[in-house]
């Protein structure tokens, strides 16, 4: 059974559908939801659905204390779901290769320290692009800056507003991200 680390930050929508997913999988799982914002709402979809959430803070994070516990769990693949801390490079070195993002954008356009949630909506929407989407990439030590896995593009029309651009880009988060997860394991 392959064993998958959820890191996030905040509501856990994404954490929600990914463990979702995977609860009743033949070959793989959500082993534990990794946050470091004990209000989190991640914190009550994780513990609802039955899956260990563990907290830390910078200084753990940083430390051996999340690698080790990684290890120790014999994580297959770490999946970020609004998660807006670098990997530090213990985990980096670890687990190369098996960590990975989605970003609310078609990559490299609108990525980068600072580009995430409404941000990134309302920029998408002030450049009058036609299109957005999201980017599913490989995690390395900057921001958004790893290798592109998967793409999905959606319509940008000129009524929308950060939130209806959220919700199409929230939709195809749902649809595909869980996917390529099942894909790369």
């Amino acid at each position: 059974m392959k064993k998958i680390a959820v890191f996030a930050s905040g509501s856990g929508t994404n954490a929600e559908n990914i463990i979702r997913y995977f609860q009743h999988h033949s070959r793989a799982r959500v082993d534990a939801v990794y946050c470091n914002n004990p209000s989190a709402g991640v914190t009550g979809r994780a513990t609802r659905l039955g899956v260990e959430v563990i907290l830390f803070n910078k200084e753990e994070f940083r430390s051996a204390r999340v690698p080790d516990i990684l290890l120790q769990r014999k994580t297959d693949l770490i999946v970020l779901a609004g998660f807006l801390w670098l990997i530090p490079e213990a985990i980096l070195k670890n687990y190369e290769g098996k960590i990975i993002n989605i970003h609310p954008a078609l990559l490299p356009a609108f990525g980068g320290k600072g580009f995430y949630g409404e941000h990134v909506f309302r920029m998408i929407i002030a450049s009058k692009s036609p299109i957005s989407g999201i980017t599913i990439h490989h995690v390395n030590k900057n921001f958004d800056e790893g290798g592109i896995i998967f793409q999905a593009a959606c319509h940008v029309s000129t009524n929308d507003t950060p939130e209806s651009l959220a919700t199409k880009t929230h939709e195809l988060e749902y649809r595909y991200y869980p996917a390529v997860i099942e894909k790369l394991l």
